[in-house]
């Protein structure tokens, strides 16, 4: 379910959006010592699990972080 919704971020933000998923044994995943299969990171921040499953509230930090990110480009 969370690998599904991350692809349907990346489709909806495109080009606006670096996507990886590791495997819980990665050495990329390795460095932030998770203790669940399922974790997310924005932007090298660990979000809560429920809002990673959470499709709408997903969507809403992603667009308040592109802007930020904007805006401090300007």
């Amino acid at each position: 379910m969370a690998i599904g919704i991350a692809k349907e971020m990346k489709e909806l933000f495109k080009n606006k959006l670096d996507l990886k998923i590791y495997t819980l044994d990665s050495e990329e995943a390795k460095k932030y010592n998770f203790k669940t299969s399922t974790n997310m990171l924005l932007d090298g921040e660990r979000l809560h699990i429920k809002t990673a499953l959470n499709k709408e509230e997903l969507t809403r930090i992603i667009k308040n972080k592109l802007s930020e990110i904007e805006e401090s480009n300007l």
